[in-house]
């Protein structure tokens, strides 16, 4: 018998790995080799239990912490050896949550690709993707939008069944009700069992008599919804929300699938979004800047007025505190950050000209220049006081 590898080594991780990095290292490796995605594998399948083996051990702080002290040695009992005497049913159902949602199912033939008789897997059809544009208030405050989905519903005249009223559903004498044609194979691990779905009946084990005029026996026909999706407050251009089960209608009944909902951010003709804050371009005047003013600044809640003080420069940050957006899923909010700038005219009438050029010969207006104000030449200039 080939000599047994060290647990961690098989998984890949340190002996010091978390629970959580050892769950994290056995999922990755029961994907890759799983039997589904390896049919007729022997090296995968060897991989596959391998990997059970060493998780299941690892996993259990009384076996690990044996197992670290004396190694294989620590493990005997009723699986020799290695103290592992999982078939690959009960790998599935001990560890099925960890195929949650990549297609295999939860459990030993529910939908993983192997069987017992555990449970007929549930028909569920397709699932829709749909983008939905959001303004910054809509992400600021979260609402609610309505969208019209064109999609596959079950048919109303068969109640999705595909069978004429009072037509008689016979039993599949192909996969004799179970939906599922099964094979058993014999491997180095013993009998295995993978399951397909039956071809003759789609999986729903019944044959029917005449089918339904509407949907020609599928049980769904093409028609739209109008769906109600609440947003939450606080997402981002490209985050993905699922609405469970209002995807398309499966064919001869079932579960429907899901409607994937990809939010798509609106650009705001005035304020620029960088992650939970708001920048807004604030122009000024010459003369404000210098003098100072009261400027107004538009918000998600509508605008607000500022206090431009005398001598701000270019390039000034003024931050309105929690005028943001929200952090999705926690507390607080973003600033909005407006950034001034100085307008400059272009064009000038020739009073306006003589004006500037008398700012020209000042040493007010040179470079280092400060407390321009206070040598009283804006109050000589304006004619103030």
């Amino acid at each position: 018998m080939a000599e047994k590898r060290d647990y961690y080594e098989v998984l890949g991780v340190s002996k010091n790995a978390s629970k959580d990095e050892l769950k994290k290292a056995y999922r990755q490796l029961a994907l890759k080799y799983h039997p589904d995605r390896n049919p007729g594998d022997k090296e995968a399948e060897e991989k596959f239990k391998e990997a059970a083996e060493a998780y299941e051990v690892l996993s259990d702080d009384q076996k690990r912490a044996r197992y670290d002290q004396f190694g294989h040695a620590g493990m005997g009992g009723a699986g020799g050896a290695g103290g592992f005497s999982m078939d690959m049913e009960d790998i599935f159902s001990h560890f099925g949550d960890i195929f949650s949602g990549f297609g295999f199912g939860g459990g030993f033939g529910g939908g993983s690709g192997f069987g017992g008789g555990r449970g007929q897997r549930v028909n569920k059809g397709s699932s829709l993707r749909v983008k939905v544009k959001l303004s910054l208030k809509d992400i600021a405050n979260g609402c609610e939008k309505k969208i019209k989905v064109k999609k596959y519903c079950a048919c109303k005249s068969c109640n999705g069944t595909g069978a004429e009223a009072g037509s008689s559903m016979n039993t599949c004498p192909t996969c004799h009700g179970t939906g599922v044609v099964t094979q058993v194979r014999n491997t180095i691990l013993g009998r295995m069992q993978t399951q397909t779905t039956c071809s003759a009946c789609g999986g729903t084990g019944k044959i029917i008599a005449k089918k339904c005029k509407d949907c020609g026996g599928d049980g769904v026909v093409l028609g739209e919804e109008v769906i109600s999706i609440n947003i939450p407050a606080g997402v981002a251009d490209g985050m993905q929300m699922t609405v469970p089960n209002k995807g398309n209608a499966p064919k001869y009944g079932g579960e429907n699938g899901d409607l994937l909902v990809v939010f798509e951010e609106e650009q705001d003709p005035q304020l620029t979004r960088e992650d939970n804050n708001l920048i807004y371009n604030l122009s000024i005047s010459v003369p404000d800047a210098i003098l100072g003013a009261t400027a107004e600044i538009p918000t998600i809640d509508g605008k607000v007025k500022v206090k431009i003080d005398p001598g701000t420069q270019p390039g000034k940050v003024l931050r309105l505190k929690g005028k943001g957006l929200p952090t999705y899923g926690a507390y607080g909010r973003g600033d909005l950050l407006a950034i001034v700038n100085v307008w400059i005219p272009k064009k000038l009438s020739k009073d306006e000209q003589k004006v500037i050029e008398g700012f020209q010969k000042s040493d007010s207006f040179k470079p280092g220049a400060e407390d321009a104000q206070k040598s009283g030449f804006f109050d000589r200039l304006f004619n103030r006081g």
